[in-house]
């Protein structure tokens, strides 16, 4: 991860927390919505799937019809819009999709008596050129964990059956490509992109919370630790007391088969090794090298190639 040490800046800056499933977007939002300036929603996916998808929003019908689609999803209801509000405000401004989506969030932060807003969306890392061209001085955290370990979580949570069906093929090519954007948006945008490991966050969550405030402008605050405020842990965690866990870190050894791992490995072997996650020494039986050089990596190839063609088809978004 990189390090922030210098001494926060106040920025007014949205934040934006990308990355693929179970890579620890959750616990980042979590710490960052703990914070008392920062108000931070949950996968209103407003840039990957609405940006741009309903024509100029200077026409009334199509501003109605993005609203009537955005309120659709119940991430956005949960931001507890006023649709006459929002109308009314966006026509007092340009009419950017940019800007309605900022209105929407603006207005959750002011209810909740926060000074700025945030939002995490898995895959938002692709949008980082629009968003750093819409919000200058945006922010954007993108969560990294060992893929085999995220496969493991993604697969014994039921919730995730979408995911799931991916398969491991699917998963670790979501995983390669994701990664692969995080390099190159902090090699275009040092100033606005992050990169924190998951594995890091629970090893040295101050240490890595610190260099996140640093790096978006905020004091570090240790109720960003606490998360006292966070529903599903308030029955479960002592008051004060971090519910972070290492127990997650590895799990995939005990959980995975070795051919699993061995595709895995095989696949995203460079971005693993960028990232320091060191590579097992598997041993296959003759059958089971066998298998997965004729079933395995073949079938699991053939679903990341799927997988790939589907992310990278025809784009939805527009100008912001």
């Amino acid at each position: 991860m990189q390090h922030h040490t210098s001494e926060p800046v106040a920025q007014s800056g949205p934040i934006f927390i990308g990355g693929t499933s179970r890579s620890g977007k959750t616990w980042m939002r979590f710490m960052l919505s703990s914070h008392p300036n920062l108000a931070v929603s949950r996968r209103t996916n407003l840039w990957t799937r609405h940006a741009g998808r309903y024509g100029d929003l200077s026409q009334d019908a199509n501003l109605d019809r993005c609203l009537n689609a955005l309120l659709r999803s119940k991430h956005v209801r949960l931001l507890n819009p006023d649709p006459q509000l929002l109308r009314r405000e966006f026509r007092q401004g340009p009419a950017t999709y940019a800007r309605l989506f900022a209105l929407l969030h603006e207005h959750y932060a002011h209810a909740l008596d926060k000074a700025r807003w945030g939002d995490q969306s898995e895959g938002i890392e692709a949008c980082a050129e629009r968003i750093f061209a819409a919000y200058p001085n945006a922010k954007l955290i993108h969560m990294v964990r060992d893929p085999r370990d995220s496969y493991e979580a993604i697969r014994t949570r039921t919730a995730e059956g979408a995911a799931s069906r991916r398969g491991i093929g699917g998963a670790t090519a979501a995983w390669r490509d994701s990664v692969r954007l995080a390099q190159r948006n902090v090699r275009q945008y040092p100033e606005h992109c992050l990169i924190v490991q998951y594995e890091t966050l629970m090893l040295r969550p101050e240490e890595t919370l610190r260099d996140v405030c640093a790096f978006i402008g905020e004091a570090f605050d240790p109720a960003m630790l606490a998360m006292d405020d966070v529903p599903r842990f308030q029955a479960t965690t002592a008051p004060g007391q971090s519910p972070l866990s290492t127990a997650y870190i590895g799990r995939y050894r005990q959980a995975l088969a070795p051919r699993e791992i061995a595709f895995i490995q095989l696949y995203a072997g460079c971005e693993l090794d960028a990232y320091g996650y060191q590579l097992e020494t598997l041993r296959l039986s003759a059958p089971e090298r066998l298998s997965f050089w004729l079933a395995d990596w073949p079938a699991n190839r053939l679903r990341a190639v799927a997988w790939r063609r589907l992310a990278t088809g025809p784009a939805s978004g527009g100008a912001a």
